[in-house]
């Protein structure tokens, strides 16, 4: 059986994308893995910072959106990367667009932003357990390049750090 087609409109930034992204990570971490308050403050004031500072041409902000609301978001933040590289950071997909495509398509064009620019690593911070998002990571050259205890988010898991290389270009 086909998946269904769904036309969802990707955009930058418009006014109330900092709090619908903060909303989508609140709503769905909070649901399946009872993060709260911490992780919504984290989420927030760090989005909010990059936003004061984001540049056009360095960073990348999309947000996805279904019938006027927001439904997904990724970002690219080489400006606070510093020597590690492009952060890929705020990736989520709302769960009624899980398993459509949005996520493959997202991810897609921020790796294809950082190709584009020949950033030479891509990395982020995700946590055990989120197995859909970790295939996609793989599916689009990242690998798992290590696991600490530490626990920014305040949930109570094993985080993990992917990263991807600029491909070799012959």
């Amino acid at each position: 059986m086909a998946a269904e087609t769904v036309r969802y409109e990707i955009a930058g930034y418009r006014p109330g994308a900092l709090a619908a992204i903060v909303g989508l990570h609140a709503g769905y971490y909070a649901r399946h893995w009872n993060f709260g308050l911490p992780f919504e403050t984290k989420v927030g004031a760090e989005l909010a910072e990059f936003l004061a500072r984001h540049d056009a041409e360095r960073d990348l902000f999309l947000v996805a959106y279904l019938d006027g609301d927001a439904v997904g978001s990724v970002i690219i933040d080489q400006t606070g990367g510093g020597s590690q590289g492009a952060h890929l950071r705020w990736f989520i997909v709302g769960e009624q667009m899980q398993g459509k495509g949005l996520g493959a398509d997202l991810l897609g064009r921020a790796v294809g932003f950082c190709d584009e620019r020949g950033y030479e690593r891509i990395w982020l911070t995700t946590f055990a357990g989120l197995d859909a998002a970790r295939s996609l990571y793989e599916r689009f050259g990242f690998s798992l390049t290590g696991e600490t205890e530490t626990d920014q988010w305040s949930g109570g898991v094993t985080e993990q750090i992917f990263e991807r290389l600029l491909p070799v270009r012959r």
